[in-house]
C-alpha cells in the first residue's frame, strides 16, 4: 500500500522538476525546489531508487537513472560533509542494483573527496565551511555527520582503503568521546579547536537549546553508531547504539513519533518530527538484527512504521506535491521548515520498509 503511494507520488514530483532541480519541501501549497548543491539533493532520486527496487518497474529505474545524474558534480565537493547523504543514497543504490561501473566511480570519488575536510589534530570531518549569522565556530562538527560515514566505510571495505576506513572510525570515535551526555543523548554541534583537537563548545543549531535532546540528532546518532557496528564488528559501536536505543525508546510517545525536540516543555503541544520518525525505525530494523537484547528495537519499528503508514502521516495521491509523508521539522529555531513534507523523511521511511521486506 504505502509502495502504490510512492509510485504514484513520486511520478507526479518527477514530472515537476527542470533539468537541475531538486525537491525541497512542500510549503504554503507549493512545491519548494532547489539545486544539485542543496545538501538533500540525493534523497529524491534515492527514493526513486527504492521504489525499483520493490516494484522492478523500469519507469522507475529510469527516472531514478535521470535525477541521479543530477547530483554528480557533488562528487568532487571536499569542503561539506554531505556529499555523503548527497552521493551515497543514490549513486550507492544504482551500484548495488545495477552493477553500473560509473556509479562505482562516482562513490569513489566522492568518498576521497569527503575526507578533504579531515585533520588528525582534531580526528573529525569539518561539517560546515561556513558561519551561520548569529554563531561563532571555527571547527564545527554536528551529529548528522556520522550519517555520511557510511559512504566512507562502504568504499573502504570494498576496495580495503585503509585510509578511508581510519578517517570514518577516528570520526565515529570522537564524536562518540565529545557528542554524547551521560545519559547517551547527544548535543547538535561541538565546535573544536583546530590547532589543538580541544572542544571549544558544545552547541546547537537545530534543537531547542544546547541542552536538549533534538529529535533528528538522536536519530542520526542511532543510525550512525548501527552502520558503524555492520561496518566495522567493534563491539563498542553496538554497544553506543544500543544505549542510544533504549534512551530514544524511552522518550518516545504512544504512536513512536517523537516530538521535535524531546525536551520541548510545550509537549504534548508541539511538532511531531515524522523525519526523525523514519530515520529511528530504519535503524531500529538494522539494530534488531544485531543487538544483544534486540525484540524491543523491532517492535518500536513496526509501531512507527504503522503509525506513519495511518492516515494522519501518509500522503493521498496528488496531496503534498509528490512527496510521501506529511509533518516533518526542518529547523524550528530558524523558523524553516516547520510541520511539511521533506524528501529524507520519505528516503528513510522506504527504506525502514525495504529492510523489513527483506526479512520476511
Amino acid at each position: 500500500r504505502v509502495f502504490n503511494v510512492a509510485a504514484e507520488q513520486s511520478l507526479l514530483l518527477a514530472e515537476a522538476l527542470g533539468p537541475e532541480e531538486s525537491p525541497k519541501a512542500y510549503e504554503d501549497g507549493r512545491l519548494v525546489k532547489d539545486t544539485y548543491q542543496w545538501w538533500c539533493s540525493g534523497f529524491f532520486p534515492g527514493v526513486l531508487w527504492q521504489i525499483y527496487e520493490y516494484t522492478g518497474e523500469e519507469q522507475f529505474k529510469t527516472l531514478a537513472e535521470r535525477e541521479t545524474a543530477k547530483v554528480e558534480p557533488i562528487k568532487y565537493v571536499t569542503d561539506h560533509h554531505d556529499v555523503g547523504f548527497q552521493i551515497n543514497c543514490c549513486f550507492g543504490h544504482q551500484y548495488r542494483l545495477t552493477g553500473d561501473e560509473h556509479a562505482l566511480d562516482v562513490l569513489r570519488t566522492a568518498a576521497h573527496s569527503l575526507t578533504g575536510e579531515f585533520t588528525e589534530v582534531v580526528g573529525c570531518i569539518k561539517s560546515w565551511p561556513f558561519v551561520k549569522e548569529g554563531f561563532s565556530w571555527v571547527y564545527p562538527v554536528i551529529i548528522d555527520n556520522m550519517m555520511n560515514l557510511e559512504l566512507l566505510m562502504v568504499v573502504g571495505n570494498m576496495d580495503d582503503d585503509m585510509y578511508l576506513r581510519h578517517v570514518a572510525i577516528s570520526h565515529a570515535d570522537k564524536t562518540m568521546e565529545n557528542h554524547f551526555r551521560d545519559d547517551y543523548t547527544c548535543c547538535h554541534l561541538v565546535d573544536y579547536v583546530p590547532e589543538t583537537g580541544e572542544v571549544s563548545k558544545k552547541i546547537t543549531v537545530q534543537g531547542l537549546a544546547d541542552s536538549s535532546a533534538w529529535a533528528r540528532g538522536q536519530a542520526w546518532a542511532l543510525y550512525g553508531y548501527t552502520m558503524m557496528y555492520q561496518m566495522t564488528g567493534d563491539r563498542k559501536y553496538l554497544h553506543h547504539a544500543q544505549n542510544i536505543g533504549d534512551m530514544i525508546i524511552s522518550r518516545l510517545p504512544d504512536d513512536g513519533i517523537p516530538y521535535w525536540d524531546f525536551n520541548d516543555p510545550k509537549i504534548p503541544d508541539t511538532y511531531r518530527d515524522a523525519s526523525a520518525a523514519a530515520v529511528m525505525a530504519s535503524a531500529y530494523i538494522a539494530l534488531d538484527q544485531v543487538a544483544d537484547n534486540g525484540k524491543e528495537y523491532m517492535t518500536v519499528a513496526q509501531k512507527q512504521i504503522r503509525t506513519l503508514a495511518s492516515k494522519e502521516y501518509l500522503a493521498e495521491p496528488g496531496e503534498i506535491g509528490g512527496f510521501i509523508l506529511k509533518h516533518s521539522v526542518g529547523n524550528l529555531p530558524e523558523n524553516v521548515e516547520i510541520d511539511v513534507p521533506l524528501p529524507y523523511a520519505d528516503y528513510y521511511f522506504l527504506e525502514a520498509l525495504l529492510r523489513i521486506n527483506k526479512m520476511l
